[in-house]
């Protein structure tokens, strides 16, 4: 099995891309849906975040525009929300990877993969990279998203050139959906062809 870490800056394209491997057939573990989901209305995390950060949760599980207002910008309170998360999205990856031991090529879609060094538990680096104008234009599309709050997030990741310079593949999502999934196929077929002699 090769693991394929897939990362990427806010608003690069990373979900897509992500899909598009799965429709392509390759196992994928999105760290964001797991944590979306140990957050959700009958989340696992959800009484220890509101153990923590008082008022963040509700009804429907974590509000997480609240808990990002109780962290953003507060270092301290970021490391203890990460002591909550990391160790139990670690926990799904290891039962994700042995679900799928016998595939020969799985993707772990995995936020901040270079900042918390998840890039030393995989086999092969993909980074998804745009235009910083299109990454602007895309996450200022957000609801409730800011120019403060950008930069905010863009200090705490590693810059997009980095990222580049570590990868093993670069997908460019500056294009047409079509012109993506090409790059896709691409890097699928390169890690699943059959060495020669």
């Amino acid at each position: 099995m090769i693991v394929l870490g897939l990362t990427g800056s806010i608003g690069m394209g990373k979900s897509t891309v992500g899909a598009m491997f799965a429709e392509e057939g390759v196992p994928l573990f999105d760290a964001d849906a797991v944590v979306h989901r140990l957050q959700g209305p009958e989340g696992a995390l959800v009484a220890e975040v509101e153990a923590h950060f008082p008022g963040t949760t509700g009804s429907g599980g974590v509000n997480r525009t609240a808990l990002a207002e109780a962290v953003l910008g507060e270092p301290a309170q970021l490391r203890r929300l990460e002591a909550l998360v990391h160790p139990a999205v670690a926990q799904e990856k290891e039962a994700f990877l042995a679900a799928h031991a016998e595939a020969p090529l799985v993707v772990l879609d995995i936020p901040l993969l270079f900042e918390k060094g998840g890039w030393r538990s995989v086999d092969k680096i993909v980074v998804v990279s745009a235009p910083a104008e299109i990454q602007r234009v895309r996450v200022l599309a957000r609801p409730g998203m800011t120019e403060e709050r950008l930069d905010a997030i863009l200090a705490l990741q590693t810059p997009d050139a980095e990222k580049r310079a570590r990868a093993d593949f670069v997908i460019e999502t500056g294009g047409s959906f079509d012109e993506t999934r090409t790059q896709v196929r691409a890097i699928i077929a390169c890690l699943t062809r059959p060495s020669v002699g």
